[in-house]
């Protein structure tokens, strides 16, 4: 049975996956590297179906095996992704989501929950061979809970830990030294087409601008595609314009601080910068704000009221 069939254009991660496993050689760390959107994420998935399933003959164990995996409801599976804190409580951003929370920080992995895989880890696998952790947007990691983690890299006993990051630099050294690298690459034109059809994202083909701003990664094309359906449509044409007073600069600030959550505003920053650099390109401004804007990101990764980093930032790009 082919685990990674679901995976498409990243054929190396799947061959040291398939090795791995084959030779029985399972690194007790990966780091799967590579932009959002192309597939980490789910090859994780299917590398942990193929570990899980190593001792199953009967298709409808695995089927149900995979279900399980998939529904992170497997008792030897602990799947960690960056939470937001709110009145004590962690939140993921599905779960933030629902809750109506105005996210005004990006969500990160805490220390606690970099506590909670030693716990989880204290004790030995329920059904499988061993245990797996995965952490999604490992780089969202505090200084504090990735010194933890390295505690665990070093003795992790009989588990596997796969992170899950945008590159390798993107991590502490020392957590990299400590994992396999696995990398991840962006899609070609046909392979981006292939996966946004069998997702049922099809529409999203016939939209070029879209496309060019996905840079070879569908799960980028599948998010600007619901993210410019959700940001209100007279803001995204406001936006698309250079403010051409201090008034209308303050004012369009105001606007993007009161619509759009921390996590839009970060997503609006990119998708600027891509619609201003072509603007450049064609000669309809004089000079390319995408520096001013790489400041903007940053403020805001930085927790900076995010109102004044727009006032500041549109007022700098006044035309």
């Amino acid at each position: 049975m082919n685990y990674f069939a679901p995976i498409i254009s990243q054929n190396q991660a799947v061959e040291l996956l398939t090795q791995a496993v084959a030779k029985n050689r399972i690194a007790p760390g990966y780091l799967f590297a590579g932009t959002r959107g192309v597939g980490r994420s789910l090859a994780a998935q299917c590398f942990i179906e193929l570990l899980f399933s190593t001792n199953f003959g009967d298709t409808k164990a695995i089927a149900t095996l995979q279900k399980r995996i998939q529904e992170r409801n497997h008792p030897d599976l602990l799947w960690i992704e960056p939470t937001y804190l709110h009145q004590g409580k962690r939140l993921s951003a599905k779960e933030a989501e629902a809750a109506g929370l105005k996210r005004k920080a990006p969500p990160q992995i805490r220390l606690e929950q970099i506590r909670e895989i030693g716990q989880f880890l204290g004790r030995p696998p329920l059904e499988a061979s061993r245990s797996v952790v995965v952490l999604e947007q490992a780089e969202t990691m505090a200084e504090s809970a990735a010194n933890g983690l390295l505690k665990t890299l070093e003795e992790p006993g009989k588990a596997t830990l796969i992170l899950i990051a945008p590159g390798f630099e993107s991590l502490l050294p020392t957590l990299v030294s400590r994992c396999q690298r696995i990398p991840f690459y962006r899609l070609d034109k046909n392979a981006m087409k292939q996966v946004l059809q069998k997702t049922g994202n099809q529409e999203i083909v016939s939209h070029p601008e879209i496309m060019a701003m996905a840079q070879g990664s569908p799960g980028e094309a599948i998010e600007i595609w619901q993210q410019l359906g959700d940001i209100p449509e007279n803001l995204l044409r406001k936006v698309q314009q250079l403010p051409e007073s201090i008034r209308e600069a303050l004012e369009l600030a105001r606007e993007i601080d009161k619509n759009l959550d921390s996590e839009a505003q970060l997503w609006l920053v990119d998708y600027l910068q891509h619609c201003y650099w072509r603007k450049f390109l064609s000669g309809k401004i004089r000079k390319s704000p995408v520096q001013i804007l790489e400041k903007a990101r940053q403020y805001l990764l930085g927790y900076v009221q995010s109102r004044l980093v727009w006032e500041c930032t549109l007022m700098s790009m006044i035309n």
